[in-house]
């Protein structure tokens, strides 16, 4: 197990490091309000990075996406790559992937996925029904990965007859809304509930890197902070409760990025990866909040305030947390998982 980054995944990394260091500023943070960053969305385009998760893998993406989170740059980024591009360049029919796949890349298309299935949409005939309450990014895409209550896969264009999309405010400004679909006719994407499962996993382990880098972000403003700030004539970062804080928030970050390297780097080396992703996700969960929690409580009275840079990390880290599962809800899956893997190798 090597999760040295390859010569191209460190050259992506750190261009994606100069894009978003560059123009995810707290100003135009501040200007987008809970919209997409379009020069940003574009410049990110322009520079071939969406493109390059196909060569740089799932373990490349979730370096990018902990870039991203650092910043909390506001793109459909991490949505695009795993429920359109690696999602289609798995299960995709040879004639999907040449006729979907070169706008994903190039940016003029954007995907986001009603993920996880909750039994809220199903297909009759080849024909969707039902509603997503919520769906990160739903108001930038053309095209939604829909998974139905048997958890199969359809590709669902935006602004088509039968899909209607309503604006919702999550604690993360990603540009969410609610989808309702009244008829639509679905494009099938892979075969099976195998398909529905490889995605989540692809998406859990993307957005656990996206929250390593949300909390390893949060964790440099905390300790610039304490550095920083004096009283009582000296540091904050000298009280010894302000050390051993950020030194458990260190320690959680470190956790959240290892296993998320692990299932990233388990899919991409062609093994199985599920059990990984979980653990990937509980710790993007469990940790995840914890850290942004200590981040925030670290600032002390300007950690209250509601414009502070810190804050968005504190609301990026509350989203990640629940989403795609909170902690207890995927222990529940990891467990069932191990349990009948035990079954199996028993029988």
């Amino acid at each position: 197990m090597d999760f040295t980054p390859s010569e191209e995944q460190a050259a992506a990394q750190g261009l994606a490091a100069r894009v978003f260091g560059d123009l995810s500023t707290h100003e135009r943070l501040t200007a987008a309000g809970t919209g997409t960053d379009a020069e940003l969305w574009k410049e990110l385009c322009a520079a071939g990075l969406p493109g390059a998760v196909e060569d740089i893998g799932l373990l490349g993406l979730v370096l990018l996406l902990e870039e991203q989170g650092r910043t909390t740059a506001q793109v459909p980024f991490a949505a695009t790559c795993v429920y359109g591009l690696l999602a289609i360049a798995e299960h995709g029919a040879p004639e999907q992937r040449e006729r979907l796949l070169p706008g994903l890349c190039d940016g003029t298309a954007v995907a986001t996925g009603a993920f996880p299935a909750r039994g809220g949409v199903h297909a009759s005939d080849g024909a969707l029904y039902g509603a997503v309450p919520w769906v990160p990014w739903l108001r930038d895409a053309t095209q939604v990965l829909v998974a139905d209550a048997d958890r199969a896969l359809w590709i669902v264009e935006a602004g088509t007859p039968g899909v209607a999309v309503a604006p919702v405010e999550t604690t993360a400004p990603w540009a969410a809304g609610r989808l309702v679909l009244d008829g639509v006719r679905g494009e099938r994407l892979g075969s099976g509930p195998e398909a529905y499962a490889t995605v989540l996993a692809m998406a859990r382990t993307a957005f656990a890197g996206l929250q390593a880098g949300v909390c390893a972000g949060s964790l440099t403003r905390a300790v610039h902070h304490t550095v920083t700030r004096e009283q009582f004539g000296r540091p904050l970062s000298t009280n010894q409760g302000v050390l051993l804080r950020a030194a458990d928030a260190h320690m959680d970050t470190e956790a959240i990025r290892v296993t998320a390297y692990e299932a990233a780097w388990r899919r991409d080396a062609g093994r199985e990866y599920g059990a990984a992703a979980l653990t990937a996700a509980w710790w993007a969960s469990e940790a995840g909040k914890r850290v942004v929690h200590a981040g925030q409580h670290l600032h002390g009275g300007t950690g209250a305030d509601l414009d502070h840079p810190v804050h968005r990390h504190f609301l990026w880290g509350r989203q990640l947390d629940a989403y795609l599962g909170c902690g207890s809800e995927v222990l529940e899956e990891l467990g069932l998982l191990l349990a009948n893997s035990g079954r199996q190798d028993v029988s």
